[in-house]
């Protein structure tokens, strides 16, 4: 879709009658009006539980709730959960909920349907909530509105693993005893936040509308929402300039965009509420095909690209380049790691000590590369890399995919390189050891150790690590899990992530805690 296409499109919807934009009322948190924003690509699916890509991580976290939020310090703060305490030996978390949350569908959300969904549906369908929540002795709801978690050994960051796109609550009445991939209530969306789905109509929108029985009084603000599917990057600078869109997230704006859109009046821009993510961008590589079952191999590949040049040519300088799997942003970085200059000649040395010697035309071996269909940046960074990688030998052909084709063979190992972005999740222990702990080698899971990395020092380090109580111990075990794999090469760690999230000035409170744009939006108002 150009520029021409999209304005035509805008045309023809106000004709049918015009898009919705808020009422013009004095500033203050009164409720009305409607938010007009982007999804881009279009999610697969509603349902959290079941998928984790960042488009419905996004949408759902209007429509799913969990039993905390976390502010930009991380600091665990009230979502569902009013209250909670943790026994002195760590083992025992106890959390009251507030009364009178409901369903979409109408129906009372209990302790139950907590304990079914960490127990149950997270443990089948969710990588991330697997790792954390294996380590329950018992779930036990001794009242409609009490939550019992009993560990079986202290688990350090266990008040982090609640926000809702890692513990997404789903009702038991719906979904216990289907499969939960096919069940039809999936169509339906329903959860307890404060927007639910009205519509979706494939290819142009998600209309999100305001849960009348949401139990936060007064909340949500806003009447509506759209999410309209707009692929086109140009259109969607253009959207947010005209203002018939009132926000972009994540990559919605190119990123050569960003200074021209940052000076106009009629917007503001920040790269806050994106602190609980800490995105982190690497490129993976299948370790199960030869040659990057070598470490020598994967280590030539991070010598080979230029990341200082592809934050500035490709992210036009936003962002970091990454030194590793934990991120700078977040808790038990370690900076002293072996460092991966821009070192072509070291890159073709190792590949010389592999045999991998070049044929005639100059390839010593070809590698496909499944690209992430999350929009132009990353077909940018995927020429990127092909580029610096054809320069020392390494042939890449690049494979273009949608988003569900993207993580069905990625999850299943269908692939030889891509460069998946993951979150952190504030601590190593639930966004990091997921990628690289031989136990979470799951076929059929995005987001697991689908590379299929394998150390055994490194699964003990990470595993000590959860389970230390105290900072200092936890921070030494890091520094030595982050060496190893690093001089491993587990993966090529490309950036640490920022991203513009702009708003129109007249849309107030809208990121307000560290899940930014992922969070519930109950708060955001119109001024």
């Amino acid at each position: 879709m150009n520029r021409r296409d999209f304005a035509k499109l805008m045309l023809a919807a106000g004709a049918a009658g015009p898009i919705p934009f808020g009422i013009t009322r004095a500033a203050g948190q009164t409720r009305g009006g409607v938010l007009n924003t982007v999804i881009q690509p279009e999610p697969p699916i509603l349902v959290s539980a079941l998928n984790q890509q960042a488009p419905t991580l996004t949408v759902c976290g209007k429509i799913y709730e969990s039993l905390l939020t976390y502010d930009f310090d991380l600091t665990p703060k009230p979502g569902m959960a009013q209250s909670w305490e943790r026994s002195p030996d760590g083992l025992t978390y106890t959390f009251k909920l507030f009364p009178g949350i409901t369903f979409h569908d109408g129906s009372p959300m209990t302790a139950e349907d907590v304990v079914f969904s960490v127990t149950k549906a997270l443990m089948e369908a969710h990588a991330r909530a697997r790792g954390t929540f294996s380590r329950l002795a018992s779930a036990e709801a001794p009242d409609p509105l009490t939550v019992v978690f009993r560990l079986k050994e202290p688990f350090a960051p266990f008040l982090h693993a609640f926000d809702a796109t890692t513990a997404p609550i789903i009702s038991k009445a719906l979904y216990e005893n289907t499969d939960l991939r096919q069940n039809p209530n999936n169509a339906r969306a329903i959860g307890t936040g404060p927007f639910k789905l009205k519509e979706w109509v494939k290819g142009s929108h998600i209309h999100l509308v305001r849960h009348e029985g949401y139990y936060r009084k007064g909340e949500p603000y806003l009447d509506e929402i759209y999410y309209r599917v707009i692929p086109d990057a140009a259109s969607r600078a253009v959207a947010l300039e005209s203002g018939t869109i009132q926000l972009t997230q994540w990559n919605d704006v190119e990123a050569f965009d960003v200074p021209r859109l940052k000076a106009l009046p009629n917007l503001d821009m920040t790269t806050k509420g994106y602190e609980f993510y800490a995105p982190h961008l690497w490129l993976e590589m299948n370790t199960r095909i030869a040659p990057m079952n070598d470490k020598r191999f994967r280590q030539a590949v991070l010598y080979a690209i230029d990341r200082e040049a592809l934050r500035k040519r490709v992210f036009f300088g936003l962002g970091k380049v990454a030194t590793g799997p934990v991120s700078s942003k977040t808790r038990f970085y370690e900076p002293n790691v072996p460092k991966y200059e821009y070192a072509p000649a070291k890159a073709v040395a190792l590949l010389d000590a592999m045999g991998l010697k070049p044929a005639a035309d100059g390839k010593r071996v070809s590698l496909k590369y499944l690209v992430p269909p999350y929009g132009e940046m990353w077909q940018r960074v995927a020429e990127y890399v092909r580029q610096s990688l054809g320069k020392v030998g390494i042939d890449i052909v690049l494979e273009g995919i949608d988003v569900g084709g993207w993580a069905a063979r990625c999850g299943n190992w269908e692939f030889e390189m891509s460069a998946p972005w993951t979150y952190q999740y504030g601590d190593p222990a639930l966004g990091v050891s997921r990628s690289y702990i031989s136990s979470n080698i799951r076929k059929g899971i995005l987001f697991s150790n689908t590379s299929g990395y394998s150390n055994p020092e490194v699964d003990r380090l990470f595993e000590a690590a959860a389970v230390a109580q105290d900072d200092a111990t936890r921070q030494n075990l890091y520094s030595q899990v982050q060496k190893i794999l690093v001089e491993d090469a587990a993966v090529a760690w490309l950036m640490e992530l920022d991203f513009p999230t702009f708003t129109d000035k007249h849309i107030k409170d809208l990121v307000v805690t560290g899940s930014g744009v992922n969070d519930t939006f109950a708060r955001a108002y119109r001024a």
